[in-house]
């Protein structure tokens, strides 16, 4: 059985929220100013980080920035995803 692959039209980035503790460095960093700190709560007690859901140049700054490794994950735009893969935005 063969996967399909799908071509992304735009940059997105996708935050694990339970992963975030609410530093705000990706927001302060985001030369786009497309995220922001969520209202609500993540199960650590901490307001995660938040994406707008567009606006996202795929740079990385918010990804460099991060003290949490593997909170943020960013998807450049042209990125090949396989057509089963979930992409949690």
């Amino acid at each position: 059985m063969e996967t399909k692959e799908v071509l992304l039209d735009k940059a997105m980035v996708v935050i694990r929220e339970d992963e975030c503790k609410g530093c705000g460095l990706c927001i302060e960093a985001c030369p786009a100013q497309v995220l922001f700190q969520q209202p609500h709560l993540n199960s650590m007690g901490y307001h995660p980080a938040g994406y707008k859901g567009e606006g996202c140049t795929g740079c990385g700054i918010c990804f460099y920035q991060c003290p949490e490794p593997g909170a943020i994950t960013v998807y450049k735009k042209g990125y090949i995803k396989k057509e089963d893969e979930v992409i949690n935005a």
